[in-house]
């Protein structure tokens, strides 16, 4: 590349065939880490088909969770992988749906921007879709920039991100873009082989659509022989060492360990023409690997949430549990736990008993909110490690209002408007938004320590940031009572004066926070709080062993 003047951008485009889910953000990701490593400055984007605008009014069982970006974007989760790969910071321009770039057309036709021309598909939406594609590479910031096409190729709402695909191909030149396919070749038992088929199918579909993929990564149960590969190779018009086994992994973080033995990162830099002699500097990367697949220990803990029957819901706090309990050296089993399922008192201790701690998830909405005051309320009375994100500090605060405060009505506003203690109420900025897109406390923002705090021995500062998704906040009219009763806040908004953290005085390791501290958590950075409570529940599982230990040779 040129050594003087603006860097000028490759661009990679990852599509995918036969079924959803087979992988492309950990695909992608995977050569992101790879390119990364040898040195260069990659950034991953996430195109998607659905219409709208972004994920923030899905339900997390239709899309699983929405990751926020420090500018406050809501996003795919597919960016959480981006950033706990490569361990840099994504934004809005790193996710755009179908519904944003009509929007957008829509709009500039409404201002008269297109003088009275017909606004079509092509050019005008594709034109859109081109010029997000490349708003990060003409920053001059990147190397290569990586596009993962959303949904699977075929799918009638794809089409026209194919077509932008096709025609940035042709303008941007031979050696400036690059297709990766990824696609299934299943195994069948009944037939005893690998079948290529669907995989043909898939090409060919994308062909039809104008689109010649440079290589074609092949998820499989079974290693690929080099004759199934040299017949993929035939039939899909590319080389046979542009043929990538993607086989099964016992980890994600596996991944680009795997893709760089299949030589991924080499191929890409030949058919880009870079010259990189750099090879993959992965050591810091194994070491996690070597932590997280021999721990020392373990630990069981309780993920008390509503939307645990897909957990892509809470994916974001699971990933975390993998770097704390790596750095740890610890493997962290989390017990999903419907929190419907809590909601007599009396059953809650026996169901928690065996959890060494205890997370209450975010979510929205009253569905298993007693369930998660339950919960809570075995953690503080047991003295069990605990960690409330968002609603989870909520009902903290709301746990704390009915049972030591003794306002047994107390709950908050999203849930019982009328109660007499609103101990949880809605920010003013709020009360007047209609619209449910958008318009929560969202991205990243400051928040100040007390030193003298557990808050501040986590973090080891007084000044941190943190990411929100929220439109409630705890009311401030009761700190005063809550802290005299042993509810400290020990982290406050330098600016508007609102409760970051909570925390208990008289507990082992009780600790609420509103911002959502798992969207910050990567590999190579695991975050303090999710380290030290995992630290703290191996203190608390150990100190139970010792226990029992003793009571047996009693």
């Amino acid at each position: 590349m040129a050594s003087s003047g603006q860097k000028t951008a490759k661009y990679i485009f990852v599509t995918g065939g036969v079924t959803s889910s087979l992988g492309k953000g950990i695909i992608a990701s995977s050569l992101a880490k790879l390119l990364q490593s040898r040195g260069l400055s990659v950034t991953i984007q996430k195109f998607d088909p659905y219409i709208n605008i972004d994920p923030g009014t899905l339900n997390p069982y239709e899309h699983g969770e929405c990751y926020v970006t420090d500018d406050g974007a809501e996003t795919d989760l597919d960016l959480g992988h981006y950033e706990r790969f490569l361990n840099i910071r994504t934004s809005q321009a790193n996710n755009v749906t179908t519904g944003r770039i009509y929007n957008n057309v829509i709009t500039r036709e409404r201002k008269g921007d297109f003088l009275g021309r017909t606004v079509q598909v092509v050019p005008h939406i594709t034109d859109e879709i081109k010029r997000n594609i490349r708003l990060l590479g003409e920053t001059g910031e990147y190397d290569i920039v990586i596009t993962e096409i959303g949904g699977c190729v075929g799918d009638i709402e794809s089409l026209p991100f194919v077509e932008a695909v096709r025609q940035l191909k042709f303008e941007l030149g031979e050696h400036d873009t690059l297709v990766v396919h990824l696609t299934l070749v299943p195994y069948l038992a009944s037939a005893g082989e690998l079948k290529t088929k669907p995989t043909q199918h898939s090409v060919r579909m994308l062909l039809e659509n104008g689109v010649q993929p440079d290589i074609i990564v092949c998820r499989t149960e079974h290693p690929l022989p080099n004759d199934i590969r040299r017949k993929i190779a035939l039939f899909c018009n590319v080389q046979v060492n542009s043929v990538i086994e993607a086989i099964d992994a016992e980890t994600i973080y596996d991944v680009p360990l795997l893709m760089k033995k299949e030589k991924l990162d080499q191929r890409v830099l030949y058919m880009l023409d870079l010259y990189n002699d750099q090879d993959a500097d992965l050591d810091s990367w194994k070491e996690f690997l070597g932590h997280l697949k021999n721990p020392t220990d373990s630990v069981t803990i309780g993920l008390i949430g509503k939307y645990v029957e897909l957990r892509d819901a809470y994916k974001s706090i699971a990933e975390a549990f993998i770097h704390a309990g790596a750095e740890n050296e610890c493997k962290v089993n989390i017990e999903w736990i419907q929190s419907e399922t809590l909601g007599d008192f009396d059953q809650v201790a026996e169901r928690l008993r065996d959890l060494d701690g205890i997370l209450v998830a975010p979510g929205f909405g009253e569905r298993g909110i007693e369930g998660k005051i339950n919960a809570i309320r075995c953690a503080r009375e047991n003295g069990v490690p605990f960690l409330g994100i968002c609603l989870g500090m909520q009902c903290a605060c709301i746990e704390f209002a009915r049972n030591v405060l003794g306002w047994t009505e107390s709950h908050s506003a999203e849930m019982n408007p009328n109660a007499s203690h609103r101990v949880i109420d809605m920010m003013e900025s709020q009360k007047k938004v209609t619209n449910k897109g958008g318009t929560m406390r969202l991205g990243a923002y400051p928040c100040k320590i007390k030193k003298d705090s557990l808050a501040y021995k986590i973090y080891g500062k007084t000044q941190i940031s943190e990411r929100h998704r929220h439109r409630y906040e705890f009311n401030n009219e009761y700190i005063g009572q809550f802290e005299k009763a042993g509810m400290a806040a020990t982290g406050i908004n330098p600016e508007t004066g609102l409760v970051e953290i909570v925390e208990l005085k008289n507990h082992p390791w009780f600790v609420g926070v509103q911002f959502h501290p798992e969207l910050r958590s990567t590999v190579m950075d695991p975050h303090p709080l999710f380290v030290q409570f995992v630290r703290a529940s191996l203190g608390h599982s150990q100190e139970k062993r010792m226990v029992d230990t003793t009571a047996n040779v009693g």
